[in-house]
């Protein structure tokens, strides 16, 4: 069982934005710390087979700017959450090869706010929807005998079709609510992992994880009901442009003694996101980690694991300029600093 505690950081400095003349500021702390717990377990049926389950929560956001602020007509808060259970079986081929598979049947949640119209301040809007979809993964582990391992994994992209209701705020713009719709693609996931026992005490890791983002390629709340049915919330899509990308990590580990195992790792994780489409529902933009952490295993069938990652995530530039039925949100330029602090606990228990 494990939890982390996720807590972001992001700040806006403005430079010109549309709104800046009407003294709305820069919207305060945008970040939201979040508590994300997993639960995994194995059973081995014999020595060759073994099922598996996981619970987690693989993706999540959310971000909460100042509602009166220059952003404003572009996003005040946006939170996305999963939660996925995912049974798995593994086959152990021989000493060296063992191979894996899963299904998982995972719910996302989206909500989404920004203010309405500059015609009547403090009128908000809301998105609101979530669905349920299967999904698969596998996996491939190799063990050359040797002190070195290798892991290959996969997990497919899951096609979402959300459903839900968007809202307003204001009696004055009661009629425009309705029940809405949007198709979001969760993407593919693929990694390799390397480890190799050095000697007794010290064990060396890399990995390398691709990302399919480029199955975002925009947001599209399309209307389902009342006399604007057909109609996209906001007049038009949000154009996301993701980009697909990828992390590579180095860690270490060193035995301390018999209960105490340390460990130490880097990694640099590139954006999803082009410059040119950046919102400030995910002011994202490359990190590099630095993390640390220590294992306590005191009896043979129970430890704890602790971590700490801060991870510095490079200066976001924004230069946001709606045109048609979008120019009433107004320019948003500036730029996003920030950073993001995880700290982790786990209990590991045998039975």
């Amino acid at each position: 069982g494990a939890v982390h505690y996720v807590a972001p950081s992001a700040r806006f400095n403005d430079s010109g934005s549309t709104y800046t003349s009407f003294g709305f500021g820069d919207g305060g702390q945008g970040g939201e710390s979040a508590f994300v717990p997993a639960l995994h377990a194995t059973w081995a049926i014999d020595p060759q087979w073994a099922v598996g389950l996981t619970i987690n929560a693989p993706w999540g956001l959310a971000t909460k700017w100042n509602k009166s602020w220059v952003g404003q007509f572009h996003g005040n808060k946006s939170e996305l959450e999963t939660l996925n259970i995912n049974p798995s079986v593994a086959f152990k081929v021989n000493e060296m090869l063992s191979l894996g598979l899963g299904v998982s049947y995972q719910k996302l949640k989206a909500t989404l706010t920004s203010a309405v119209t500059p015609a009547i301040p403090g009128s908000i809007g809301q998105v609101e929807g979530d669905d349920w979809q299967w999904g698969w993964n596998a996996g491939v582990l190799v063990d050359f005998q040797q002190g070195t391992r290798l892991g290959i994994t996969y997990r497919a992209e899951t096609d979402y079709k959300l459903e839900g209701d968007f809202t307003i705020n204001s009696p004055a713009l009661a009629a425009g609510q309705s029940n809405v719709k949007a198709d979001v693609k969760l993407p593919a996931t693929a990694s390799i992992a390397l480890s190799h026992q050095l000697d007794p005490q010290i064990r060396l890791l890399a990995d390398y994880t691709w990302t399919g983002w480029d199955s975002i390629q925009e947001l599209d709340v399309v209307r389902t009901s009342g006399p604007q049915s057909g109609q996209t919330v906001g007049g038009a899509p949000t154009e996301l442009r993701f980009e697909n990308s990828y992390r590579v990590g180095l860690g270490v580990e060193y035995q301390l003694n018999q209960p105490w195992l340390l460990r130490l790792g880097v990694a640099y994780d590139t954006t999803p996101v082009q410059d040119a489409f950046r919102t400030p529902r995910l002011p994202d933009n490359d990190r590099t980690w630095l993390s640390i952490g220590a294992r306590y295993a005191p009896e043979p069938n129970w430890s704890v694991d602790v971590g700490y990652a801060y991870l510095w995530v490079d200066d976001a530039s924004s230069s946001l300029a709606p045109t048609g039925v979008e120019t009433f949100k107004g320019s948003l330029n500036g730029t996003y600093k920030g950073h993001v602090q995880i700290f982790g606990l786990q209990g590991n228990f045998r039975f």
